[in-house]
Protein backbone atom coordinates (compact mmCIF):
# COMPACT_ATOMS: atom_id res chain seq x y z
CA UNK A 1 0.00 0.00 0.00
CA UNK A 2 2.84 2.34 0.92
CA UNK A 3 4.54 1.63 -2.37
CA UNK A 4 1.32 2.41 -4.26
CA UNK A 5 0.80 5.65 -2.40
CA UNK A 6 4.37 6.73 -3.00
CA UNK A 7 4.13 5.82 -6.65
CA UNK A 8 0.99 7.85 -6.91
CA UNK A 9 2.54 10.72 -5.06
CA UNK A 10 5.64 10.53 -7.21
CA UNK A 11 3.46 10.67 -10.29
CA UNK A 12 1.71 13.71 -8.93
CA UNK A 13 4.99 15.44 -8.19
CA UNK A 14 6.29 14.61 -11.64
CA UNK A 15 3.15 16.09 -13.13
CA UNK A 16 3.58 19.26 -11.11
CA UNK A 17 7.22 19.52 -12.14
CA UNK A 18 6.41 19.00 -15.79
CA UNK A 19 3.68 21.64 -15.60
CA UNK A 20 6.06 24.07 -14.00
CA UNK A 21 8.65 23.47 -16.67
CA UNK A 22 6.14 24.01 -19.52
CA UNK A 23 4.36 27.00 -17.94
CA UNK A 24 7.39 29.26 -18.26
CA UNK A 25 7.54 29.18 -22.08
CA UNK A 26 3.72 29.41 -22.34
CA UNK A 27 3.65 32.54 -20.19
CA UNK A 28 6.47 34.02 -22.24
CA UNK A 29 4.56 33.28 -25.48
CA UNK A 30 1.40 34.90 -24.09
CA UNK A 31 3.36 38.00 -23.06
CA UNK A 32 4.92 38.20 -26.53
CA UNK A 33 1.48 37.87 -28.14
CA UNK A 34 0.03 40.67 -26.01
CA UNK A 35 3.05 42.86 -26.76
CA UNK A 36 2.50 42.23 -30.47
CA UNK A 37 -1.19 43.19 -30.18
CA UNK A 38 -0.31 46.45 -28.40
CA UNK A 39 2.30 47.21 -31.07
CA UNK A 40 -0.35 46.71 -33.76
CA UNK A 41 -2.77 49.01 -31.91
CA UNK A 42 -0.01 51.63 -31.66
CA UNK A 43 0.51 51.20 -35.42
CA UNK A 44 -3.20 51.76 -36.00
CA UNK A 45 -3.09 54.94 -33.90
CA UNK A 46 -0.05 56.17 -35.80
CA UNK A 47 -1.72 55.58 -39.19
CA UNK A 48 -4.92 57.26 -37.99
CA UNK A 49 -3.03 60.35 -36.90
CA UNK A 50 -1.08 60.54 -40.17
CA UNK A 51 -4.28 60.26 -42.23
CA UNK A 52 -5.94 62.96 -40.14
CA UNK A 53 -2.95 65.28 -40.46
CA UNK A 54 -1.60 64.60 -43.94
CA UNK A 55 -4.36 63.21 -46.21
CA UNK A 56 -4.94 65.39 -49.26
CA UNK A 57 -8.41 66.38 -48.02
CA UNK A 58 -9.83 66.85 -44.55
CA UNK A 59 -11.45 63.66 -43.29
CA UNK A 60 -14.34 63.00 -40.93
CA UNK A 61 -12.70 61.29 -37.98
CA UNK A 62 -15.88 59.49 -36.94
CA UNK A 63 -16.42 58.06 -40.41
CA UNK A 64 -12.78 56.99 -40.56
CA UNK A 65 -13.06 55.06 -37.30
CA UNK A 66 -16.37 53.49 -38.39
CA UNK A 67 -14.73 52.35 -41.63
CA UNK A 68 -11.87 50.80 -39.68
CA UNK A 69 -14.28 48.98 -37.38
CA UNK A 70 -16.36 47.75 -40.31
CA UNK A 71 -13.26 46.64 -42.18
CA UNK A 72 -12.18 44.60 -39.18
CA UNK A 73 -15.57 42.89 -38.95
CA UNK A 74 -16.13 42.30 -42.67
CA UNK A 75 -12.68 40.67 -42.93
CA UNK A 76 -14.07 37.82 -40.79
CA UNK A 77 -16.93 36.64 -43.06
CA UNK A 78 -19.63 38.13 -45.33
CA UNK A 79 -22.23 38.32 -42.54
CA UNK A 80 -20.30 40.16 -39.80
CA UNK A 81 -20.28 43.93 -39.87
CA UNK A 82 -20.77 47.23 -38.11
CA UNK A 83 -24.22 48.81 -38.07
CA UNK A 84 -24.22 52.58 -37.79
CA UNK A 85 -27.14 54.02 -35.78
CA UNK A 86 -29.33 54.46 -38.91
CA UNK A 87 -28.57 50.92 -40.11
CA UNK A 88 -29.32 49.45 -36.67
CA UNK A 89 -32.68 51.24 -36.61
CA UNK A 90 -33.43 49.98 -40.14
CA UNK A 91 -32.69 46.40 -39.08
CA UNK A 92 -35.08 46.66 -36.13
CA UNK A 93 -37.80 47.84 -38.53
CA UNK A 94 -37.16 44.90 -40.86
CA UNK A 95 -37.74 42.35 -38.11
CA UNK A 96 -41.12 44.01 -37.52
CA UNK A 97 -42.00 43.60 -41.20
CA UNK A 98 -42.02 47.12 -42.69
CA UNK A 99 -39.18 49.13 -44.19
CA UNK A 100 -38.18 51.17 -47.22
CA UNK A 101 -36.14 49.83 -50.13
CA UNK A 102 -36.11 47.53 -53.15
CA UNK A 103 -37.13 44.26 -51.50
CA UNK A 104 -34.06 42.06 -51.98
CA UNK A 105 -31.85 40.10 -49.63
CA UNK A 106 -28.22 40.36 -50.71
CA UNK A 107 -24.78 39.02 -49.88
CA UNK A 108 -21.34 39.57 -51.37
CA UNK A 109 -19.44 37.22 -53.65
CA UNK A 110 -16.34 37.81 -55.76
CA UNK A 111 -16.49 41.53 -55.01
CA UNK A 112 -20.01 41.96 -56.38
CA UNK A 113 -23.40 42.08 -54.71
CA UNK A 114 -25.25 38.77 -55.13
CA UNK A 115 -29.01 38.49 -54.76
CA UNK A 116 -29.93 35.80 -52.24
CA UNK A 117 -33.60 36.27 -53.05
CA UNK A 118 -36.16 38.87 -54.07
CA UNK A 119 -39.04 39.25 -51.64
CA UNK A 120 -42.53 38.49 -52.95
CA UNK A 121 -44.62 41.49 -53.97
CA UNK A 122 -41.76 44.01 -53.75
CA UNK A 123 -40.37 46.33 -56.47
CA UNK A 124 -37.36 44.06 -57.04
CA UNK A 125 -39.55 40.98 -57.48
CA UNK A 126 -41.93 42.76 -59.84
CA UNK A 127 -38.99 44.09 -61.86
CA UNK A 128 -37.84 40.51 -62.49
CA UNK A 129 -34.80 40.32 -60.20
CA UNK A 130 -33.97 36.64 -59.54
CA UNK A 131 -32.08 34.69 -56.88
CA UNK A 132 -28.48 34.28 -57.98
CA UNK A 133 -28.33 37.54 -59.94
CA UNK A 134 -25.18 39.64 -59.54
CA UNK A 135 -25.57 43.42 -59.21
CA UNK A 136 -22.50 44.90 -60.88
CA UNK A 137 -23.48 48.59 -61.13
CA UNK A 138 -25.92 50.91 -59.38
CA UNK A 139 -26.99 53.93 -61.47
CA UNK A 140 -23.96 53.33 -63.66
CA UNK A 141 -21.48 53.19 -60.77
CA UNK A 142 -19.54 49.94 -60.33
CA UNK A 143 -19.91 48.27 -56.93
CA UNK A 144 -16.71 46.26 -57.39
CA UNK A 145 -14.53 46.88 -54.36
CA UNK A 146 -17.39 48.24 -52.25
CA UNK A 147 -18.19 46.61 -48.94
CA UNK A 148 -21.66 45.06 -48.76
CA UNK A 149 -22.91 47.85 -46.48
CA UNK A 150 -21.54 50.49 -48.87
CA UNK A 151 -23.28 48.85 -51.81
CA UNK A 152 -26.55 48.60 -49.88
CA UNK A 153 -26.25 52.28 -48.92
CA UNK A 154 -25.82 53.12 -52.59
CA UNK A 155 -29.10 51.36 -53.39
CA UNK A 156 -31.05 53.23 -50.74
CA UNK A 157 -33.02 56.33 -51.59
CA UNK A 158 -36.34 58.11 -51.18
CA UNK A 159 -39.55 56.13 -51.69
CA UNK A 160 -40.78 56.70 -55.25
CA UNK A 161 -37.34 57.40 -56.71
CA UNK A 162 -35.90 55.35 -59.59
CA UNK A 163 -32.75 53.22 -59.44
CA UNK A 164 -31.04 51.49 -62.36
CA UNK A 165 -29.20 48.29 -61.42
CA UNK A 166 -27.00 46.38 -63.85
CA UNK A 167 -27.54 42.63 -63.61
CA UNK A 168 -25.22 39.80 -64.62
CA UNK A 169 -27.23 36.57 -64.83
CA UNK A 170 -26.13 33.03 -65.56
CA UNK A 171 -27.26 32.05 -69.04
CA UNK A 172 -27.42 35.65 -70.29
CA UNK A 173 -24.61 36.60 -72.69
CA UNK A 174 -24.35 40.21 -71.50
CA UNK A 175 -25.22 42.20 -68.36
CA UNK A 176 -28.45 44.18 -68.64
CA UNK A 177 -30.05 47.13 -66.85
CA UNK A 178 -33.19 46.90 -64.72
CA UNK A 179 -35.18 49.93 -63.60
CA UNK A 180 -36.72 49.71 -60.12
CA UNK A 181 -38.86 52.25 -58.29
CA UNK A 182 -38.09 52.31 -54.58
CA UNK A 183 -41.07 51.77 -52.31
CA UNK A 184 -42.03 51.08 -48.73
CA UNK A 185 -41.67 47.34 -48.23
CA UNK A 186 -44.52 45.84 -46.24
CA UNK A 187 -43.78 42.19 -45.71
CA UNK A 188 -46.61 39.70 -45.59
CA UNK A 189 -44.79 36.94 -43.77
CA UNK A 190 -47.21 34.15 -44.74
CA UNK A 191 -49.76 33.82 -47.53
CA UNK A 192 -52.22 30.94 -47.33
CA UNK A 193 -54.50 29.39 -49.93
CA UNK A 194 -55.95 26.06 -50.97
CA UNK A 195 -55.22 24.48 -54.37
CA UNK A 196 -57.80 21.73 -54.88
CA UNK A 197 -57.53 19.67 -51.68
CA UNK A 198 -54.03 20.88 -50.83
CA UNK A 199 -53.19 23.58 -48.30
CA UNK A 200 -50.43 25.87 -49.59
CA UNK A 201 -48.55 28.08 -47.13
CA UNK A 202 -46.15 30.54 -48.77
CA UNK A 203 -43.66 31.77 -46.14
CA UNK A 204 -41.71 34.76 -47.47
CA UNK A 205 -39.65 35.74 -44.41
CA UNK A 206 -39.09 34.90 -40.75
CA UNK A 207 -40.00 37.98 -38.75
CA UNK A 208 -42.12 38.60 -35.66
CA UNK A 209 -45.29 37.92 -37.67
CA UNK A 210 -44.35 34.58 -39.21
CA UNK A 211 -45.57 31.96 -36.74
CA UNK A 212 -48.76 33.84 -35.78
CA UNK A 213 -49.57 34.30 -39.49
CA UNK A 214 -48.87 30.63 -40.19
CA UNK A 215 -51.01 29.37 -37.32
CA UNK A 216 -53.94 31.67 -38.16
CA UNK A 217 -53.68 30.94 -41.90
CA UNK A 218 -53.78 27.18 -41.39
CA UNK A 219 -56.77 27.46 -39.04
CA UNK A 220 -58.67 29.65 -41.53
CA UNK A 221 -58.02 27.34 -44.49
CA UNK A 222 -59.02 24.24 -42.51
CA UNK A 223 -62.28 25.93 -41.51
CA UNK A 224 -62.95 27.02 -45.12
CA UNK A 225 -62.36 23.44 -46.30
CA UNK A 226 -64.91 22.11 -43.82
CA UNK A 227 -62.33 20.31 -41.70
CA UNK A 228 -58.84 18.86 -41.88
CA UNK A 229 -60.23 15.56 -43.18
CA UNK A 230 -61.04 17.33 -46.47
CA UNK A 231 -57.40 18.26 -47.09
CA UNK A 232 -54.76 15.83 -48.36
CA UNK A 233 -51.75 17.66 -46.95
CA UNK A 234 -49.72 20.84 -46.90
CA UNK A 235 -47.13 22.45 -49.17
CA UNK A 236 -44.78 24.69 -47.20
CA UNK A 237 -43.29 27.00 -49.83
CA UNK A 238 -39.93 28.40 -48.64
CA UNK A 239 -38.56 29.33 -52.06
CA UNK A 240 -36.69 32.64 -52.18
CA UNK A 241 -37.13 33.03 -48.42
CA UNK A 242 -33.88 34.63 -47.20
CA UNK A 243 -34.45 33.72 -43.55
CA UNK A 244 -34.70 35.94 -40.50
CA UNK A 245 -35.26 35.25 -36.84
CA UNK A 246 -34.01 31.95 -35.41
CA UNK A 247 -36.84 31.94 -32.86
CA UNK A 248 -39.44 31.97 -35.64
CA UNK A 249 -37.73 29.17 -37.56
CA UNK A 250 -37.88 27.06 -34.40
CA UNK A 251 -41.58 27.83 -33.85
CA UNK A 252 -42.50 27.05 -37.46
CA UNK A 253 -40.64 23.72 -37.30
CA UNK A 254 -42.23 22.93 -33.94
CA UNK A 255 -45.66 23.55 -35.47
CA UNK A 256 -45.36 20.22 -37.34
CA UNK A 257 -43.16 18.14 -35.01
CA UNK A 258 -44.22 16.27 -31.89
CA UNK A 259 -40.77 15.72 -30.40
CA UNK A 260 -37.05 15.65 -31.09
CA UNK A 261 -34.36 18.18 -31.86
CA UNK A 262 -35.12 21.01 -34.28
CA UNK A 263 -31.71 22.63 -34.55
CA UNK A 264 -28.50 23.02 -32.57
CA UNK A 265 -25.92 25.78 -32.57
CA UNK A 266 -22.22 25.36 -31.84
CA UNK A 267 -19.83 28.21 -31.30
CA UNK A 268 -16.18 28.61 -30.43
CA UNK A 269 -16.76 27.57 -26.82
CA UNK A 270 -18.56 24.19 -26.60
CA UNK A 271 -20.28 25.44 -23.44
CA UNK A 272 -22.09 28.09 -25.50
CA UNK A 273 -23.79 25.52 -27.73
CA UNK A 274 -27.59 25.27 -27.63
CA UNK A 275 -30.15 22.66 -28.62
CA UNK A 276 -33.76 23.47 -29.41
CA UNK A 277 -36.34 20.69 -29.15
CA UNK A 278 -39.91 20.31 -30.37
CA UNK A 279 -42.88 20.25 -28.05
CA UNK A 280 -45.99 18.06 -28.45
CA UNK A 281 -48.59 19.28 -30.92
CA UNK A 282 -48.95 19.28 -34.73
CA UNK A 283 -51.08 21.93 -36.41
CA UNK A 284 -52.17 19.49 -39.16
CA UNK A 285 -52.30 16.27 -37.09
CA UNK A 286 -49.70 14.34 -39.08
CA UNK A 287 -51.01 15.13 -42.57
CA UNK A 288 -48.18 14.79 -45.15
CA UNK A 289 -46.03 17.83 -45.95
CA UNK A 290 -43.98 18.81 -48.98
CA UNK A 291 -41.42 21.58 -48.44
CA UNK A 292 -40.40 23.61 -51.49
CA UNK A 293 -36.89 25.14 -51.54
CA UNK A 294 -34.51 26.67 -54.08
CA UNK A 295 -31.23 28.57 -54.23
CA UNK A 296 -32.91 31.59 -52.64
CA UNK A 297 -33.92 29.66 -49.51
CA UNK A 298 -31.43 30.61 -46.81
CA UNK A 299 -30.73 30.59 -43.09
CA UNK A 300 -34.00 30.18 -41.16
CA UNK A 301 -35.61 28.55 -44.23
CA UNK A 302 -32.85 25.95 -44.24
CA UNK A 303 -33.35 25.27 -40.54
CA UNK A 304 -37.03 24.47 -41.13
CA UNK A 305 -36.39 22.38 -44.25
CA UNK A 306 -33.52 20.52 -42.57
CA UNK A 307 -35.51 19.77 -39.41
CA UNK A 308 -38.59 18.47 -41.25
CA UNK A 309 -36.42 16.46 -43.64
CA UNK A 310 -34.27 14.83 -40.93
CA UNK A 311 -37.35 13.83 -38.94
CA UNK A 312 -38.94 12.45 -42.13
CA UNK A 313 -41.88 14.70 -41.45
CA UNK A 314 -41.75 16.20 -44.94
CA UNK A 315 -40.55 15.50 -48.46
CA UNK A 316 -38.25 18.30 -49.63
CA UNK A 317 -38.67 19.23 -53.30
CA UNK A 318 -36.95 21.77 -55.55
CA UNK A 319 -33.28 22.66 -55.84
CA UNK A 320 -30.43 22.93 -53.31
CA UNK A 321 -30.77 25.78 -50.83
CA UNK A 322 -28.37 28.70 -50.40
CA UNK A 323 -26.15 27.26 -47.65
CA UNK A 324 -26.12 30.05 -45.07
CA UNK A 325 -25.65 28.06 -41.88
CA UNK A 326 -24.12 30.59 -39.50
CA UNK A 327 -25.57 32.43 -36.51
CA UNK A 328 -25.22 36.19 -36.23
CA UNK A 329 -25.59 37.89 -32.87
CA UNK A 330 -26.46 41.58 -32.94
CA UNK A 331 -24.73 43.35 -30.06
CA UNK A 332 -25.76 46.93 -29.18
CA UNK A 333 -22.89 49.42 -28.98
CA UNK A 334 -22.57 52.88 -27.50
CA UNK A 335 -24.04 55.65 -29.61
CA UNK A 336 -27.07 53.62 -30.81
CA UNK A 337 -24.97 51.57 -33.25
CA UNK A 338 -24.60 47.79 -33.21
CA UNK A 339 -22.22 45.02 -34.19
CA UNK A 340 -23.37 41.99 -36.17
CA UNK A 341 -20.97 39.16 -35.35
CA UNK A 342 -20.99 35.53 -36.48
CA UNK A 343 -20.93 33.53 -33.25
CA UNK A 344 -21.97 29.97 -34.16
CA UNK A 345 -23.01 27.49 -36.85
CA UNK A 346 -26.38 25.79 -37.29
CA UNK A 347 -26.67 22.00 -37.33
CA UNK A 348 -29.70 19.99 -38.43
CA UNK A 349 -31.06 17.21 -36.15
CA UNK A 350 -28.83 14.67 -37.93
CA UNK A 351 -25.79 16.73 -36.88
CA UNK A 352 -25.02 18.07 -40.37
CA UNK A 353 -23.89 21.65 -40.83
CA UNK A 354 -25.83 23.71 -43.35
CA UNK A 355 -22.92 26.09 -43.93
CA UNK A 356 -21.84 26.29 -47.59
CA UNK A 357 -23.58 22.97 -48.37
CA UNK A 358 -27.23 23.91 -47.97
CA UNK A 359 -30.13 21.48 -47.77
CA UNK A 360 -30.39 19.01 -50.64
CA UNK A 361 -33.95 18.19 -51.76
CA UNK A 362 -35.24 14.63 -51.63
CA UNK A 363 -36.53 15.16 -55.16
CA UNK A 364 -34.72 17.62 -57.44
CA UNK A 365 -37.20 19.59 -59.53
CA UNK A 366 -36.02 22.52 -61.64
CA UNK A 367 -38.38 25.38 -62.42
CA UNK A 368 -38.51 25.37 -66.24
CA UNK A 369 -38.36 28.58 -68.22
CA UNK A 370 -41.68 30.14 -69.14
CA UNK A 371 -42.97 29.25 -72.57
CA UNK A 372 -42.89 31.79 -75.36
CA UNK A 373 -46.00 33.31 -76.92
CA UNK A 374 -45.38 31.17 -80.03
CA UNK A 375 -45.38 27.99 -77.94
CA UNK A 376 -48.60 29.07 -76.18
CA UNK A 377 -50.22 29.69 -79.56
CA UNK A 378 -49.15 26.19 -80.68
CA UNK A 379 -50.87 24.73 -77.62
CA UNK A 380 -54.05 26.66 -78.34
CA UNK A 381 -54.11 25.16 -81.84
CA UNK A 382 -54.39 21.63 -80.41
CA UNK A 383 -58.10 21.19 -81.06
CA UNK A 384 -60.23 18.16 -80.26
CA UNK A 385 -63.25 16.48 -81.88
CA UNK A 386 -65.60 18.45 -79.65
CA UNK A 387 -64.23 21.71 -81.11
CA UNK A 388 -65.31 20.78 -84.63
CA UNK A 389 -68.47 22.38 -85.96
CA UNK A 390 -71.32 19.91 -86.30
CA UNK A 391 -69.59 17.14 -84.34
CA UNK A 392 -71.88 14.42 -82.93
CA UNK A 393 -72.94 14.52 -79.29
CA UNK A 394 -72.08 11.69 -76.90
CA UNK A 395 -75.36 9.80 -76.42
CA UNK A 396 -74.18 7.31 -73.79
CA UNK A 397 -74.02 9.69 -70.83
CA UNK A 398 -76.66 11.33 -68.71
CA UNK A 399 -76.70 15.09 -68.11
CA UNK A 400 -75.35 14.56 -64.57
CA UNK A 401 -72.52 12.40 -65.90
CA UNK A 402 -71.67 14.97 -68.53
CA UNK A 403 -71.71 17.73 -65.88
CA UNK A 404 -69.38 15.67 -63.66
CA UNK A 405 -66.99 15.10 -66.57
CA UNK A 406 -66.99 18.82 -67.34
CA UNK A 407 -66.22 19.60 -63.70
CA UNK A 408 -63.38 17.05 -63.70
CA UNK A 409 -62.04 18.58 -66.90
CA UNK A 410 -62.13 22.04 -65.31
CA UNK A 411 -60.11 20.72 -62.35
CA UNK A 412 -57.63 19.09 -64.72
CA UNK A 413 -57.31 22.30 -66.76
CA UNK A 414 -56.71 24.31 -63.57
CA UNK A 415 -53.98 21.83 -62.59
CA UNK A 416 -52.47 22.13 -66.07
CA UNK A 417 -52.51 25.93 -65.81
CA UNK A 418 -50.78 25.73 -62.41
CA UNK A 419 -48.16 23.49 -64.00
CA UNK A 420 -47.58 26.25 -66.58
CA UNK A 421 -47.47 29.00 -63.94
CA UNK A 422 -45.47 27.18 -61.25
CA UNK A 423 -44.18 23.74 -62.16
CA UNK A 424 -42.46 23.11 -58.81
CA UNK A 425 -45.63 23.84 -56.83
CA UNK A 426 -47.72 21.66 -59.17
CA UNK A 427 -45.19 18.85 -58.69
CA UNK A 428 -45.45 19.18 -54.90
CA UNK A 429 -49.23 19.03 -55.06
CA UNK A 430 -49.06 15.92 -57.26
CA UNK A 431 -46.90 14.22 -54.62
CA UNK A 432 -49.55 14.90 -51.96
CA UNK A 433 -52.27 13.58 -54.29
CA UNK A 434 -50.27 10.39 -54.71
CA UNK A 435 -49.77 9.99 -50.97
CA UNK A 436 -53.47 10.60 -50.40
CA UNK A 437 -54.37 7.94 -52.96
CA UNK A 438 -52.30 5.41 -51.02
CA UNK A 439 -54.37 6.04 -47.91
CA UNK A 440 -53.15 6.45 -44.31
CA UNK A 441 -49.77 4.88 -43.56
CA UNK A 442 -49.38 2.76 -40.44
Amino acid sequence: MKRFVVAALGGTLAGILATTQIAGPLIAQENERQASVYEQLDLFGDIFERIRAQYVEEVDEGELIEAAINGMLTSLDPHSGYLAPDDAAQMRLQTRGEFGGLGIEVTQEEGFVKVVSPIDGTPASEAGIEAGDFITHVDGESVLGFTLDEAVELMRGPVGSEIIVTIAREGEPEPFDVSIIRDTIKLTAVRSRTEGNTLVMRVTTFNDQTFPNLKDGIAEEIEAAGGLENLNGLVLDLRNNPGGLLSQAIRVSDAFLEKGEIVSTRGRDPADGERFNATPGDLIDGKPIVVLINGGSASASEIVAGALKDHRRAIVVGTKSFGKGSVQTVMPLRGEGAMRLTTARYYTPSGRSIQALGVSPDIVVQQPRRRTDEEDEETRRNRTEADLRGSLNNDSLSEDEIRQIEEDNAVAEAAAQLREDDYQLAYAIDILKGLSALGPQE
